[in-house]
């Protein structure tokens, strides 16, 4: 036993000063002023201001870094930006709008047109049958213009510059010829059916100048005045001499709006747009001038009263229909100017009563959806390589935003009243069948961009299949 004792205090010696040889060699904890600190307070001290405690890698359960501020926000940014470059946007754009436009445009006829067929004896829907059926007339020409190719495009200018401008000379024919509001413009084809043919003009100057301007670009001849004017100016002034022997100034003021894009498009210097411009103001003016009629509706811009003999009547009550519908308007159908107070309520100032009936939310949409086929059509103009292409979809684009900014202009009374109906939206089958074909020229330009086209190809069921069995590696089925 006292071996055992012994042995045992051998042991706790040798202990005891190994853990005192640790203690004198481990480094002391020094105060913040270099002192050393006692050894009851090493375990609370706590680092010194200025050091960095080392990084401490964090848990999955407590969420990882966070975003920076507005991250959202930038994050829906950066998506909304992706879509909207996608190659395929404009040619949504185009269809959804145009669509949009025509639709909306079928429920508007339908209800401010009941009332003035009833007081010519038809049936209450006898507008909305005739658009109806133009509509869908129209639906056809729209979906032809998409699928055809550019090059059969190009190859209906001539046709067609030659086919509107007979119908136009057949117009002054006596007898053939018909005045509508004091415009004789008009063919009658018999029945309830009557043709414009102006309207066509539009459509024929488009296509036919654009063609044009691509021949000459290609052989590089518009940087030369002469070839730059000739024969576009000359063709455009005699269209616009057969639309004036039948006094129609709207038409004529959205054909040379049609004339100034091309001729912008095409670079024209600035002095010879300028000359060109004056050139076309001043026969405006003489027109306007020597005009009783149009000088009347010059003076009704901004009236507030319906003047002497109700010479700004129209004017007025577009402004009274306008101010009554408030936010969200009375209700589609409940419309008080219809009945007889607003002339042409369902052509020239339909746009009233869109604003009478669905309020500032309903002319609201209506605008967004012009913007949105006015910027599509820049977009295709502008992206694509082809002269013809350009030249065609920017006198599209420009032709139906410039009569859409006069028809809605006069309607606000910020501008005079033309007589031009609002595109793709009022009562017209003769406007509304070259229009919607134009829209189809635009879904065939925006279709024909090469990124747009494989993207397109990509949708296709076919394509999409093979592509994916291309993907997919062919497993063994472990059978013998």
């Amino acid at each position: 036993m006292p071996a055992e004792e012994s042995s045992a205090a051998r042991r706790g010696d040798r202990s005891r000063a190994s853990s005192a040889i640790s203690r004198a060699l481990r480094p002391p904890l020094l105060a913040a002023g270099g002192a050393p600190l006692p050894a009851g307070l090493a375990l609370r001290v706590r680092p010194a201001a200025g050091t960095r405690k080392p990084p401490t890698a964090r848990s999955r359960t407590s969420g990882g870094p966070r975003s920076p501020r507005g991250g959202g926000a930038r994050r829906l940014y950066e998506q909304a930006r992706r879509a909207w470059d996608r190659p395929l946007t404009a040619y949504y754009l185009i269809l959804g709008a145009g669509l949009l436009i025509t639709v909306l445009g079928l429920v508007m006829v339908y209800s401010a047109s009941m009332i003035k067929a009833l007081e010519l004896d038809k049936p209450g829907t006898y507008f909305f049958r005739k658009q109806f059926l133009a509509a869908v007339i129209g639906a056809g020409l729209m979906a032809a213009a998409a699928r055809m190719p550019v090059k059969l495009h190009r190859a209906l200018s001539y046709p067609l510059l030659m086919g509107a401008v007979f119908l136009m000379v057949l117009v002054q024919v006596p007898g053939i010829g018909m005045s509508v509001n004091g415009n004789r413009n008009w063919l009658y084809l018999g029945g309830p059916f009557q043709l414009q043919p102006s309207e066509f003009g539009k459509l024929a100057l488009v296509l036919w100048g654009a063609d044009l301007l691509a021949r000459k670009q290609d052989k590089r001849l518009l940087n030369q005045w002469k070839h730059m004017l000739v024969p576009l100016v000359p063709v455009a002034f005699m269209l616009l001499g057969l639309i004036m022997l039948g006094g129609d100034m709207g038409t004529a003021i959205i054909l040379t709006a049609i004339l100034f894009g091309l001729l912008w498009l095409a670079g024209a210097p600035t002095r010879l747009f300028a000359g060109v411009l004056a050139s076309a103001g001043l026969i405006a003016f003489l027109l306007i001038k020597t005009s009783p009629n149009r000088m009347s509706r010059l003076d009704c811009m901004g009236a507030s009263e319906p003047g002497p003999g109700g010479s700004c009547w129209q004017a007025v009550h577009g402004i009274y229909a306008l101010a009554s519908g408030g936010w969200f308007g009375s209700g589609l159908g409940a419309s008080v100017e219809k009945w007889g107070q607003l002339p042409e309520p369902h052509t020239d100032f339909i746009f009233a009563i869109t604003g009478e009936e669905l309020g500032l939310a309903g002319t609201l949409s209506v605008l967004a959806l012009f913007a949105a086929l006015g910027y599509a059509g820049i977009r295709v103009a502008g992206r694509t390589e082809d002269p013809f292409v350009r030249y065609a979809a920017g006198g599209v684009t420009t032709w139906i935003t410039a009569q859409a900014v006069i028809n809605i202009g006069a309607v606000l009374g910020l501008l005079p009243i033309a007589g031009v109906p609002l595109p793709l939206f009022s009562y017209g089958g003769s406007a509304l069948l070259p229009t919607m074909f134009a829209v189809g020229l635009l879904i065939a330009f925006a279709r024909a961009d090469p990124a747009a086209k494989a993207a397109l190809a990509m949708r296709r069921p076919g394509v999409r299949w093979k592509t994916m069995r291309r993907r997919v590696k062919k497993r063994p089925s472990g059978e013998r």
